[in-house]
């Protein structure tokens, strides 16, 4: 695995078929747009990489990601602030239009932008802590923009949602397991990052194709209606049926061996 450099805010390692974002901007990973330019590097690195599932995790104790930096934030000008905005949202939309799978790994406040960073991966663990999520944006006269409003209500409901945008609380990582906002909940950290390389492993021996055609079907046919969503489904299903991955794993499960995939 490669070292990432000390003076590096977002670094991007690889080690096989699994690769990892690490956000590491003390105090509490609060970001500018410098974090955001780099955050888009490590990204387009891990584009480019062999890993074929992405683990986003935090160098710090106490945060994942306390969101923009407020007093930078306060100080910007508008100019600056929408560049920086924009810097986010191509982030983020990225890893959504990734053929790649990425999990958040959360065991520290995770909060505003932090929170729709993680909302935008495909899979989200936390620790048990008294760390806390949310999106306080309206407690500053703001609306979240990341796709915070958007995102929220399609993992949690648009009730729950609301509750949470509008009152600006946070809340802990069982409520967040409770209403869908966290796939799992870990007793401890160190439990929580080796289901998360166990699971990368396992997406990273599946079919590439089959797993971007997987993330493709959820992300693409929520937003349809279910007669077109099944459409869409089909039209996917028939895109892999000559792919040399599907030949590879018929072959594989006659000869009882392992597959090997070429994500062709």
């Amino acid at each position: 695995m490669t070292e990432l450099r000390s003076e590096v805010l977002v670094g991007f390692s690889s080690g096989g078929n699994v690769g990892h974002i690490v956000f590491n901007r003390p105090p509490a990973n609060a970001y500018d747009l410098t974090f955001h330019e780099q955050f888009n590097e490590a990204i387009d690195a891990a584009e480019l990489s062999d890993a074929r599932a992405i683990i986003l995790v935090s160098a710090l104790e106490r945060f994942f990601c306390a969101g923009a930096d407020i007093k930078a934030f306060a100080s910007n000008s508008t100019a600056d602030n929408k560049a920086m905005v924009a810097s986010a949202q191509q982030a983020l939309s990225k890893i959504e239009g990734s053929p790649k799978a990425y999990i958040a790994c959360i065991a520290g406040h995770c909060l505003g932008g932090g929170l729709e960073i993680a909302m935008a991966c495909d899979i989200r663990f936390g620790s048990e802590g008294a760390y806390k999520l949310g999106l306080p944006e309206a407690r500053l006269g703001l609306l979240p923009g990341n796709g915070g409003s958007q995102r929220l209500p399609r993992l949690v409901g648009p009730s729950q949602a609301f509750v949470m945008l509008a009152s600006g609380e946070s809340i802990g990582p069982e409520e967040a397991l409770r209403i869908g906002l966290l796939n799992q909940v870990f007793p401890e950290k160190g439990a929580m990052l080796q289901h998360a390389e166990s699971l990368a492993n396992s997406i990273a021996h599946s079919a590439p194709l089959a797993v971007a055609a997987s993330k493709r079907a959820v992300n693409d046919g929520l937003a349809l209606p279910l007669k077109e969503a099944l459409r869409l489904e089909a039209e996917l299903l028939e895109s892999l049926y000559e792919t040399d991955d599907a030949k590879e794993g018929f072959n594989a499960f006659v000869e009882k061996r392992q597959p090997r995939y070429h994500g062709k």
